[in-house]
C-alpha cells in the first residue's frame, strides 16, 4: 500500500478556507461551500499523525451513495461532486480535488447531532451498566454488551468543533432548536437509519449506531456533512455477530482497540501508527464501501 498518496492537508492558497475539522476541510466558494475529506483520522478526539490510505474518497464516495439512497426521506446539501462541474478556479487543483470533495449549499447549521442508536455498545453499553438507561432513556434489565434494541433510540448530543460532543436530552434539544424542528429532526434520523439498517443488512453489515447533521436552506431541512459512513457509524459484520462481547468493527474502533491495547493515556502528543495498523484500517474501510455500494471506488 502506498501510504505516500496520503493527503493529511490539502491546501487551496486562491481561496478562503472557513473551517479545518478534524477530517474536513471547509472553503467558501462564492455562495457555496467546498467540503474536502482528507484522509485524516482522529480517535479518543485527537487527530492523529498518521493518515490513512484513501479514506477521504471512502467517506466522500459512501456519503454520495446514501444521499442518493436517501432522498425519498430527506433533501440533501450536495451540489455536485464532479470536479468538472465545480467553477473554473478549482479545475487546477482537480488532482486533489477528484473523488474526495463535494460542492454544497451553504446551509445554516442545526447546532446539534442526531444520534441514533440500534444496538447496545460504545458508551452506551458503559452508561447501562451503570444507570440501566442509555443518554436517560430506561431500558429492559438484562441486556447484554452488543444487544440489538427493541427499538432504535434517538440520542442528541451537542455539535462540538473540538473535544467531546455532550448527549443531552430531547426536552434541552428542544429549547436549543425549537419543539416541532426537534421533533422532524428525529422523526427523518430514525426514518433515515431504519432504511438504511434494512440496507444494510441485505449486504451483510450490521449499522449498531450513527450519527447525523442537519440545517436549513432556503426554508428547507436538509442533511448535510458526512452520511453512514464508518466514521459516523459502528459497522460491524452480520456473519460474525455475536451479542454478550464487542464485536469486530469495520470502522475506525479497530484503531480506537489498538490506541487502548498499547495504553495509550489520551493526551498529547498521540503515537504514531504502525504501518500494518494503517494498512488494515484502509481496508476495512473499503470493504465497508463495497459491500454497501458495490461500486469501485473513483480515483
Amino acid at each position: 500500500m502506498n501510504l505516500s498518496s496520503v493527503h493529511t492537508e490539502i491546501n487551496l492558497p486562491d481561496h478562503q478556507l472557513l473551517g479545518r475539522g478534524k477530517v474536513r476541510d471547509i472553503y467558501e466558494v462564492g455562495d457555496q461551500l467546498l467540503i474536502i475529506t482528507s484522509d485524516r483520522i482522529s480517535a479518543f478526539d485527537y487527530v492523529l499523525d498518521s493518515g490513512i490510505p484513501n479514506k477521504g474518497k471512502i467517506l466522500t464516495q459512501m456519503s454520495l451513495f446514501w444521499f442518493e439512497h436517501m432522498a425519498d426521506i430527506v433533501s440533501h446539501h450536495l451540489i455536485s461532486h464532479k470536479v468538472e462541474e465545480f467553477p473554473n478556479d478549482l479545475h487546477p487543483h482537480a488532482d486533489v480535488l477528484s473523488g474526495r470533495s463535494m460542492l454544497v449549499k451553504k446551509a445554516k447549521v442545526f447546532p446539534v447531532e442526531c444520534v441514533v442508536r440500534g444496538y447496545l455498545a460504545g458508551s452506551g453499553w458503559k452508561e447501562y451498566q451503570n444507570s440501566q438507561s442509555v443518554c436517560g432513556i430506561s431500558l429492559p434489565t438484562g441486556l447484554l454488551e452488543s444487544s440489538r434494541l427493541t427499538e432504535p433510540l434517538f440520542t442528541p448530543s451537542t455539535k462540538a468543533t473540538t473535544g467531546h460532543d455532550e448527549n443531552i436530552s430531547f426536552k434541552e434539544m428542544t429549547d436549543l432548536i425549537g419543539t416541532e424542528t426537534a421533533m422532524k429532526l428525529r422523526e427523518i434520523s430514525l426514518g433515515i437509519y431504519k432504511k438504511a439498517r434494512d440496507y444494510a443488512g441485505s449486504k451483510g453489515i450490521i449499522i449498531a449506531d450513527t450519527k447525523f447533521e442537519f440545517g436549513t436552506y432556503e426554508d428547507e431541512i436538509i442533511l448535510i456533512d458526512e452520511v453512514l459512513t464508518p466514521d459516523s457509524s459502528r459497522f460491524w459484520p452480520s456473519s460474525e455477530y455475536e451479542p454478550g462481547k464487542s464485536q469486530n468493527p469495520f470502522d475506525k474502533q479497530f484503531i480506537r482497540d489498538y490506541l487502548e491495547e498499547i495504553r495509550w493515556n489520551k493526551q498529547p502528543p498521540a503515537p504514531s501508527l504502525p504501518d500494518w495498523v494503517i494498512e488494515a484500517t484502509s481496508k476495512k474501510y473499503l470493504e465497508a464501501f463495497e459491500l454497501l455500494t458495490e461500486r469501485r471506488l473513483e480515483n
